[in-house]
């Protein structure tokens, strides 16, 4: 799959296509629809297909200060694509001049003078250009000036996950924000991640006999609530079932949220330095505050055993 930043980088001999347009952060199952029709739609008129998506968030530009928490970094929403049988991602920087283009001025610099689009698949909501004036009906409307044809696509899936609410970014946020990292899950299709490197924390879970990689996640990522969560470190490679750790510590008078995984039956781990994923498959309790070290080594035993035996029933289904 072809990555581009930007439309200069847009190969100059580019043919036609069968674009999406949209933030797609976490890539949720109501945007697969959406993004798998647009591949149909390509291999069906034998052409390419291209998600278009931007950097940063365009309300950070449009309302400083309301960048919403992120599902996906792009790089993972990358993967994702790719995994879908997208052609190529193109991701737009987002800036102040960028937002001030009209949706008629939109559609021929992206659609018509750079992806030569043949087709533009979409969900009913859409909106583009200055201002979101700019809507599906409009994007169609051109499309019969620019010869290219738009189809909506309904992206609502409904679940269990938040009470029947229609599944979207704003309610799979919500959810990890409260813990629920299964409903969360339901609305992804596959477990909620957290990336980040790995640094040097207070080395107390060492300390107690299980040492945990502390990840320094990064910017704007959706980080569950508090609490002790079953999952998986994956390192090089690499994927262990892990017993997950978010907070800030009490039992220690900690006051720096920190995500920490401790990699299930694993000895001798050196990941300082590496680049590692952690996915949530489980909430397992609350962050707590105990009266001994030994009624706090009892509990993390026990979140280990609860951790080891949710993965192990989640990989035997």
């Amino acid at each position: 799959m072809q990555r581009w930043r930007g439309l200069e980088d847009i190969p100059q001999d580019w043919g036609r296509s069968v674009v999406t347009i949209g933030s797609y952060d976490g890539v949720h199952r109501g945007h697969q629809l959406i993004v798998g029709r647009t591949v149909e739609r390509a291999r069906q008129l034998g052409v390419a297909s291209v998600v278009v998506t931007f950097d940063p968030h365009p309300s950070e530009v449009v309302r400083p200060g309301t960048h919403p928490p992120l599902l996906a970094p792009h790089h993972r929403r990358g993967e994702l694509m790719a995994e879908l049988g997208v052609n190529a991602v193109l991701v737009l920087p987002f800036t102040a001049e960028f937002s001030k283009l009209s949706p008629a001025d939109f559609i021929v610099k992206v659609l018509v003078d750079k992806l030569h689009a043949s087709a533009v698949v979409e969900g009913p909501n859409f909106r583009f250009g200055h201002r979101a004036a700019g809507n599906v009906g409009f994007l169609a409307e051109l499309g019969a000036t620019y010869d290219y044809e738009v189809e909506v696509i309904d992206l609502y899936v409904t679940g269990a996950a938040g009470g029947g609410e229609p599944f979207s970014s704003t309610l799979t946020r919500r959810l990890i924000a409260e813990g629920d990292v299964g409903g969360a899950a339901e609305i992804l299709g596959r477990p909620h991640r957290v990336e980040g490197v790995v640094v040097r924390g207070a080395q107390r879970g060492r300390e107690l006999g299980y040492p945990t990689a502390n990840v320094e996640t990064l910017p704007h990522t959706a980080i569950p609530a508090d609490g002790v969560y079953a999952g998986w470190l994956t390192a090089d490679g690499e994927r262990m079932p892990a017993a997950i750790s978010v907070g800030t510590n009490p039992q220690f008078n900690g006051t720096e949220q920190t995500v920490e995984a401790y990699a299930i039956d694993r000895v001798g781990l050196d990941l300082y330095g590496l680049h590692v994923a952690v996915d949530f498959l489980s909430y397992v309790r609350p962050q707590l505050t105990f009266d001994s070290i030994e009624s706090l080594l009892d509990a993390i035993a026990d979140d280990v055993k609860r951790s080891r035996d949710l993965v192990a029933a989640y990989d035997a289904r």
